[in-house]
């Protein structure tokens, strides 16, 4: 019983061959995969994945690398598209200053619309933060004073600090095959002590394969070994780790559970 909260079945690499990889992910006990939008062109095509397997649900957003493409992608579409019973989120959104692809002003202004949509639908939102965090963790908050609102940040990486900001927010937070790399010991030590009811799990597919499969494209099935080293990582059984994350899976995005 295993859950992948982040994947990207429409991206290329594994758009051409959807069918086998959810095959062999459900084949390795894969019971629930989160496929995730990043640009509105998207939107449809994520949907009708989600309309079609019964064990994938989708979302709506726009990613911070699109904000300047998609000046139009208000709180009121958000809601709009987030009304369809596959869709169980909004994202990813947040906040990505490493590449800084759209300019940081309308990447903020395209966050707090996402979180305002959140806020709107009782939808969780789903985080995406790179060489931002404090920006992140303001909007966040500040924004969480204003009502609020359920979410994840997706592919964790950033500072102890910044995790403890988040969980203090009443925030999840997702591991990603990163977790697996030899260089990724900082992370590691936050994994490893992270609640247990505030952990998920992701691939982040077709990107950041973990470890044995480092270098290949990432699919939802291998998820099973991100979680076999997180739970090596805790001292806990593999079991047991996947069917807490698993219910914190569903529990965070209620509309799978309807």
């Amino acid at each position: 019983m295993l859950a992948d909260s982040h994947c990207h079945l429409n991206y290329k690499g594994l758009e051409e061959d959807q069918p086998a990889i959810l095959a062999r992910a459900r084949a390795r006990g894969v019971t629930a995969m989160l496929n995730i939008a990043t640009r509105e062109s998207e939107w449809d095509a994520v949907i009708a994945t989600a309309e079609r397997e019964p064990d994938v649900w989708a979302t709506v957003g726009i990613h911070p690398h699109e904000a300047d493409q998609h000046p139009h992608v208000d709180r009121a579409m958000l809601v709009d598209r987030a009304a369809h019973p596959k869709v169980v989120g909004i994202g990813e959104s947040g906040l990505d200053y490493h590449y800084d692809h759209s300019d940081r002003d309308r990447q903020r202004a395209s966050f707090r619309a996402h979180i305002a949509a959140c806020r709107d639908t009782g939808l969780p939102l789903i985080v995406h933060t790179r060489d931002a965090e404090d920006d992140t963790a303001a909007i966040l908050t500040e924004e969480m004073g204003k009502g609020a609102y359920p979410g994840v940040i997706h592919c964790f990486t950033a500072s102890r600090a910044f995790a403890d900001k988040a969980l203090a927010l009443g925030l999840y937070i997702s591991i990603s095959g990163i977790v697996t790399f030899r260089n990724a010991t900082d992370l590691q030590v936050i994994a490893r002590d992270l609640p247990a009811d505030r952990l998920l799990v992701e691939t982040d597919a077709p990107f950041l394969a973990p470890v044995p499969h480092r270098g290949k494209t990432g699919e939802p099935g291998f998820v099973a070994d991100t979680l076999a080293f997180l739970a090596q990582l805790r001292g806990e059984e593999p079991t047991a780790l996947a069917a807490t994350t698993a219910a914190n899976f569903h529990r965070l995005f209620g509309k799978t559970t309807s």
